[in-house]
Order: structure tokens, then sequence, then C-alpha cells
């Protein structure tokens, strides 16, 4: 068996319309109710289903806000991507500095979300 993509993440969040205002602002995600009370954030090709931690899935028990931790590509140059966030009054937590990712090295910066997930944001080198 061998993987090809990556369909969806799923965050567990304490207020999801807070997420969804903070996503949007932030990073230029676009919210969307799915079903009534079940919302994504759309970017490009990909998404970010919500998941209200008041009301689990039965099969997702367990996970709590706050758990998640990934990784985003943009081509806007990082340092344009810091003044973006600074101007939104969201703190840098690390970077900019050189990791490793899934293709190669990046340059990459790091923050949270109001549930304390850590979001970084990279340029591929």
């Amino acid at each position: 068996m061998k993987m090809r993509a990556l369909d969806h993440i799923v965050l567990c969040v304490k207020d999801v319309g807070a997420t969804c205002r903070f996503y949007a602002h932030a990073l230029n995600m676009e919210p969307r109710e799915g079903q009534p009370g079940k919302w994504s954030l759309h970017f490009g090709t990909h998404k970010i289903n919500l998941q209200d931690a008041a009301a689990p899935p039965s099969i997702a028990r367990g996970t709590v806000p706050g758990s998640g931790n990934f990784c985003l590509l943009t081509d806007t140059p990082l340092d344009a991507v810091v003044l973006h966030l600074r101007s939104a009054g969201i703190e840098i937590i690390d970077g900019p500095g050189e990791r490793d990712g899934a293709a190669g090295k990046l340059l990459s910066v790091y923050f949270r979300d109001p549930d304390g997930n850590l979001i970084e944001v990279s340029n591929q080198l």
C-alpha cells in the first residue's frame, strides 16, 4: 500500500466561530459550512475540518483542542508573511528559520491559533 496525498486534517477546537475568524484573517482561508454545524477551512485544493470539542463524534473521542501541529507552504515571501502576522497582532514564537520539509529545505515561522495549535508557515528553499 502506498499513500499518494493528504486529503484533509481535522482540528479539535473550543470555539468554531473564533477559529473560522482567526484562519480567515491570519491565513486568508475560506470558512465553509458543509452540513449544519459542520465547518471547514478551505485554501487551494485543501481543507481543514473543524471538530467542536463540545460535541466530538464518538470515533474522535479523546482529541483535545490545541494538540494540532502542522505546516503550510506559501509562495508569499516569508518577510511579507511575518509583516502580515505582526500587523494582525499574531505573535511569532519561532523563526524565521530553516527546517527540513517533506520535499526539501524550508524557511519557516511558527505561531499558535486561538486553541494553541502550532502552525508553521514556510517557503520551500
